[in-house]
């Protein structure tokens, strides 16, 4: 599953954030909580991070580490009676003028009898991954796009402009970002 979101933040700023995985736990529903010490990001890279819904903590090992385009995170496979999951986290970073465009994709490997409850993993990556999304962009300064509106909306007056044509506003980007999370 995938995802992608703008942040109004250039590709240097997103990457150092996203190769820190420390900070997944601030905006990720996939990861519950990272151990605090501080590791050097790069290829091979190993976090101890607790999967919602575990017990005992897991590694976590940077897998791809390329600055400004590519960073991904793959989870330590986790036995279930059912079967073997490995997490995967990717996140491919696309600049732009006004900031950077970030894909932020999910896959599970899965084995044994969990293969039959591959649709439902799927599904629940559908209905979560949009709203880490959401609460990502939101962590760095970006904004949350209108919710679909459910009533037909009235014409606008001809003097008006209509809401496609009116400029998008944006919440101003916060000085000095704290990384330490």
């Amino acid at each position: 599953m995938s995802t992608n979101v703008f942040v109004p933040r250039p590709a240097p700023e997103v990457f150092d954030f996203l190769a820190d995985a420390r900070n997944l736990a601030l905006w990720s529903s996939g990861v519950a909580s990272v151990d605090p010490e501080g590791v050097v990001p790069g290829v091979d890279a190993v976090y101890r991070y607790r999967y919602p819904g575990r017990h005992r903590p897991h590694v976590l090992v940077c897998s791809r580490f390329e600055p400004c385009r590519r960073i991904a995170f793959r989870g330590q496979r986790m036995w279930s009676p059912l079967g073997t999951q490995v997490p995967m986290y990717g996140f491919d970073l696309f600049p732009h003028a006004d900031g950077t465009l970030v894909r932020l994709s999910v896959t599970s490997r899965l084995t044994a009898a969990l293969l039959l409850l591959g649709p439902l993993v799927s599904m629940a990556w559908r209905r979560d991954l949009p709203a880490d999304g959401i609460k990502f962009c939101e962590l760095l300064g970006g904004v949350r796009p209108p919710a679909p509106v459910s009533q037909p909306s009235p014409a606008p007056h001809p003097a008006q402009p209509s809401p496609a044509a009116t400029p998008m506003r944006t919440a101003p980007v916060p000085h000095g970002f704290d990384y330490a999370h």
